[in-house]
């Protein structure tokens, strides 16, 4: 009787797989390319997306940081927006006081000058001089005067002279003119004399001829000022 094999491969299998070692693969997915290239460029992609997030959460935490901090700053500066306006006002004011304290400073320094003038002038005159004018012929700062008068000789002219170029408050004493001139003196008696324009300047006197006193007191308070401070030299009585 014939017999046929159905199965001509299992008893061969079988015996070559006896003698074969085993061998591990990972499961193959359908879709996935396997070229080993394509899936370094794909891991290189993923990490280049992580790198691209951790710098962003980074960046983005920063930026919220300074956030905060400008936050507190406006308002900081929010608070002290009423201070820093009385600040400023307070700095106009004392620059305002200030202006005005020098306005009248610079007037009060000026209003002796002439009673000092007229003073010298009076000391300056000699016997048998008298003087008839006194004028005004340029203002301050550079005040000058002019004297009109009569003097009973020469010698008393000269005298007047060198006496007001003495003071130290006329500077520039010079001669304009010396007029002879005939006056009735009582009866039928007459007299020569000489009627005379002298012409002067004013200047500062050393500082140690004046007595000055303050014009504001210590009680009187400037804002801006420091009370330390000393009080002005300039300004107030002088004697």
């Amino acid at each position: 009787m014939i017999e046929v094999n159905l199965r001509p491969d299992t008893k061969k299998g079988k015996k070559r797989g006896g003698g074969r070692s085993r061998s591990f693969a990972l499961p193959k997915v359908s879709g996935v390319p396997s070229d080993p290239w394509i899936l370094s460029a794909g891991g290189l992609s993923l990490l280049a997306l992580l790198v691209f997030g951790w710098f962003f959460l980074d960046v983005a935490g920063e930026a919220e940081e300074l956030q905060v901090r400008i936050d507190a700053a406006q308002a900081d500066s929010a608070r002290f927006a009423d201070v820093i306006a009385r600040a400023e006002a307070l700095t106009a004011q004392r620059d305002s006081i200030a202006a005005r304290v020098s306005v009248i400073q610079e007037i009060d320094g000026a209003r002796y000058v002439w009673p000092h003038l007229m003073d010298e002038v009076g000391r300056a005159i000699p016997d048998y001089t008298w003087i008839n004018r006194f004028l005004q012929v340029s203002p301050p700062p550079n005040l000058a005067f002019r004297v009109h008068g009569q003097a009973a000789t020469i010698f008393a002219l000269t005298i007047f002279l060198e006496n007001l170029e003495a003071s130290p408050f006329i500077r520039n004493a010079r001669l304009i003119s010396a007029d002879q001139a005939v006056i009735t003196l009582g009866g039928d008696s007459q007299r020569l004399i000489y009627n005379f324009v002298v012409e002067a300047s004013h200047q500062e006197p050393p500082p140690e001829l004046l007595n000055r006193e303050p014009l504001f007191g210590p009680s009187v308070a400037i804002p801006g000022f420091d009370d330390t401070e000393p009080p002005a030299e300039t300004s107030g009585e002088e004697s």
